[in-house]
């Protein structure tokens, strides 16, 4: 039997098995600093599965492993998810990760356990019919990425010193080939003002009201953004407004408003920052782009600034052609070559360290966060047989 006909009949085999272990993966809930539970359950199928070495790293990472080689691959899938939400909005129950009707239910079975359950199928299919080449492969369990993209990846090759070849990202992608995103940044405003009151408001000076018109210039900011033909248009939007005063009977002496910025190719952190402080160079203002740090499951306190840079992969590069070939060879079609709208592990991975990225996941985005999300289980059949494959000829 030639080798793709092989890792796709096991991978189809494997069809319950795989699905299964999303259903217990989805059962457990898995907020980012809070994946401990989640993180055990892996390491315990990983070492079902017979891979060579699994490990928990000082962050909370479950890093499994397979063969020694030269060449080394990582693959990847974030083991947290956003919260459920307004509950009246489900169908059934979030955490059920119920399997019906083909599809298995429930939150993070699409963003991204989905992904993370078809990782473990494709290492019991390496373990059982051998890595072909001289490759390390790691199969990447990683926390914090909804709080935080990418801060994950900053400890794994900063302090696991693991700093691959390649990654593929398991993110959904509705079984396309990814290989970008803009990128994005957490911007705050600050604007003081001087309190007094409410009777007499010539007499102070209304951070509110600073804040106010910064907003209607940051509109039309928004409206002017730089287009890319690939990933499209840079974006920014505010999300949250805050204010104080001394109180409801006086003027606001402080205002702070939070921008979400995407960006697209050829914008950074540079230019993003130094459009607001153009916007608000007459007021009494501050411009910063946030940082976070916090506590891990594990104990660890780590962070780093809000800034995810944009990144591309060129589509004649050998990690997206492998890609393809993998897909043909497979599932005898050409795969659509695209983008994620959203954000991923890979503004780190690729962003700031260069490691080429190819994206390839089960289930659709469309259903990342939302109410009623569902993975069909045949995509994580055909992922688990991709992540295989690939790991063998690339």
């Amino acid at each position: 039997m030639d080798l793709v006909k092989l890792i796709y009949e096991k991978a189809q085999n494997y069809r319950d098995y795989t699905a299964n272990n999303l259903s217990k993966l989805v059962q457990i809930k898995s907020l980012s600093t809070k994946e401990k539970g989640v993180v055990f359950e892996i390491k315990r199928m990983m070492e079902e599965a017979n891979f060579d070495e699994v490990k928990i790293d000082g962050l909370g990472n479950i890093i499994g492993r397979i063969g020694k080689g030269k060449k080394i691959i990582a693959i990847d899938g974030h083991v947290d998810t956003v919260d459920t939400g307004n509950l009246e909005n489900w169908e059934s129950d979030p955490l059920s990760g119920m399997i019906k009707d083909n599809y298995v239910y429930g939150r993070g079975s699409v963003d991204q356990k989905g992904g993370v359950a078809s990782f473990i199928t494709a290492g019991k299919i390496l373990k059982e019919i051998g890595l072909q080449k001289d490759v390390t492969v790691y199969f990447i369990g990683s926390v914090i990425e909804e709080d935080c993209d990418g801060l994950c990846w900053k400890y794994i090759v900063e302090e696991d010193k693991i700093k691959p070849d390649c990654v593929v990202v398991t993110e959904p992608t509705n079984m396309n080939i990814y290989r970008g995103q803009r990128g994005r940044m957490e911007i705050a405003v600050s604007f003081y003002g001087v309190s007094a009151h409410g009777s007499a408001p010539e007499r102070g000076k209304n951070a509110i009201c600073m804040a106010s018109r910064a907003a209607l210039e940051i509109e039309k900011l928004n409206e002017r953004l730089a287009y890319d033909n690939f990933l499209g248009k840079g974006s920014v939007t505010i999300s949250e407004i805050v204010s104080k005063s001394p109180s409801l009977c006086a003027v606001a002496d402080f205002a702070r408003i939070h921008l979400d910025r995407r960006l697209t190719w050829g914008e950074d952190i540079d230019l993003a920052v130094e459009q607001i402080n153009e916007i608000v160079k007459n007021e009494n203002a501050k411009v910063e782009v946030l940082e976070y740090k916090e506590k891990a499951f594990t104990g660890l306190e780590y962070g780093m600034k809000k800034y995810y840079p944009t990144w591309v992969i060129e589509e004649n590069h050998q990690i997206i052609k492998t890609g393809a070939k993998v897909f043909e060879d497979l599932f005898n079609s050409k795969p659509m070559i695209d983008k994620w709208t959203f954000s991923t592990n890979g503004v780190v991975i690729n962003g700031i360290y260069k490691i080429p990225v190819i994206g390839f996941g089960p289930g659709n985005e469309v259903l990342a966060h939302a109410p009623n999300e569902r993975v069909p289980i045949e995509h994580l059949v055909k992922a688990s047989a991709f992540y295989a494959y690939y790991c063998q000829i690339l």
